[in-house]
């Protein structure tokens, strides 16, 4: 039974292993709106913006006193839920 069980999971789940999710870019609205946020929070600089697993990703955000964090941002309030330095 486990030799014919085994090989049909596999099968099914077939188009999905391996396959990681891309990150998203934001639309132009949205992405204006985070970073008027952004620069209205102090921070001077970015890397890149994005929508990754359910969550606007800010990637090396810099502020006002030289520090880089990555942000991770609510995309339907825009609140800042983490804050990680680099």
């Amino acid at each position: 039974m486990r030799r014919v069980l085994i090989p049909l999971v596999l099968a099914a789940a077939g188009p999905f292993v391996g396959v990681a999710l891309a990150d998203t870019p934001l639309p132009p609205e949205q992405h204006a709106k985070v970073e008027a946020l952004l620069r209205q929070q102090g921070f001077t600089t970015w890397k890149e913006i994005e929508l990754d697993d359910g969550m606007i990703e800010v990637e090396d955000a810099v502020d006002a006193s030289g520090k880089k964090v990555d942000l991770k941002l609510d995309p339907a309030t825009l609140e800042i839920k983490s804050r990680k330095t680099d």
